[in-house]
């Protein structure tokens, strides 16, 4: 990417989308675009058409998505495969329509299979059946990865697609009931530290192993594929190595300061037992995650008590 080249963040203000910034800016990049969903709705195709044709682009992230945890991926099914399909195909055809020199489309670990053999290569997508509780995204998401390779294939469009691991770091999303298993396990740890509680209850019996990627590693690893990668096929973006749930909570734990017991409810669900990505084909190229988990997730709560400590968000 030229330094002053235009450069179009799609969801600069989430997690990813604002990591992707940050990281363009570390880089010296300054001609960045944004655009907040009051000021353009992505799923508006007049809109979409409009902003492309008065900003033409060069280069464009499409970070931005309709996101959820379980109950919102199951809940609100119509309007997650709706409203994702259509920001990711405005976004997509405008960038071929306008000449976008390159695109990047960031999918999710939630396409590969729910059964799919672990760790989880990029060759295993649509080799089996998808979890039902989130299969309108991820449909949604497959969806925008085969755009990406259809336009390559009869236009010639360079555009890319990546599919990070669970990620977590600043702009992480804290709720009690709609955040993730880390940022959850971050806040429940600080409430019951901060109240004097002689315990923390984990679901399940802390077994289940998961990788975790921060932020600001995933936003390098994006600009990079963006400087370096130009083939069709997409790209897994992972840690490389994976920790159980009881262990995370221990390091959770100690990082927060909580000094009661942690009991593992395994009455409760345990979920998949591994969920590990291949990042071979990634790792091949040079790149690899800086931020050690530990250090991350030190990170992560210093973001965590700055935005979110004395609010019931």
């Amino acid at each position: 990417m030229e330094q002053q080249a235009k450069i179009y963040v799609a969801g600069h203000r989430g997690m990813v989308g604002s990591a992707i910034v940050r990281e363009l800016q570390r880089l010296g990049y300054n001609n960045i675009i944004t655009r907040t969903s009051a000021e353009l709705d992505l799923r508006n195709q007049q809109a979409v058409e409009a902003f492309y044709r008065q900003e033409k682009p060069h280069y464009v992230f499409v970070a931005a998505a309709k996101v959820g945890g379980i109950l919102a991926n199951n809940t609100y099914r119509a309007e997650f495969l709706y409203d994702n399909l259509s920001i990711q195909n405005n976004l997509i055809h405008y960038a071929h329509i306008f000449g976008v020199k390159k695109l990047l489309f960031l999918g999710s670990s939630c396409i590969y299979p729910k059964l799919a053999p672990q760790p989880l290569k990029e060759e295993y997508l649509l080799s089996g059946f998808l979890e039902p509780t989130n299969e309108p995204y991820a449909i949604a998401k497959i969806t925008g990865i085969k755009m990406c390779e259809a336009y390559r294939d009869q236009y010639g469009c360079n555009f890319i697609s990546a599919m990070p691991t669970n990620m977590y770091g600043p702009n992480d999303n804290y709720h009690p009931e709609n955040s993730h298993v880390l940022p959850a396990l971050i806040r429940k740890f600080h409430e019951a530290k901060e109240s004097g509680s002689s315990e923390v209850i984990v679901w399940g019996d802390g077994s289940p192993l998961r990788e975790f990627l921060y932020a600001d590693d995933l936003a390098n690893a994006l600009v990079y594929l963006m400087l370096n990668y130009n083939q069709k096929e997409f790209v897994n973006v992972g840690y490389g190595t994976d920790i159980t749930i009881g262990d995370l909570a221990k390091t959770i734990g100690e990082i927060v300061g909580y000094r009661g017991k942690i009991v593992f409810d395994d009455t409760k669900p345990n979920g998949t037992p591994k969920k590990l990505m291949d990042s071979g084909r990634l790792f091949a190229t040079g790149w690899r995650p800086k931020t050690h988990l530990e250090e991350g997730i030190k990170l992560a709560y210093a973001d965590f008590l700055a935005k979110h400590s004395n609010k019931n968000t």
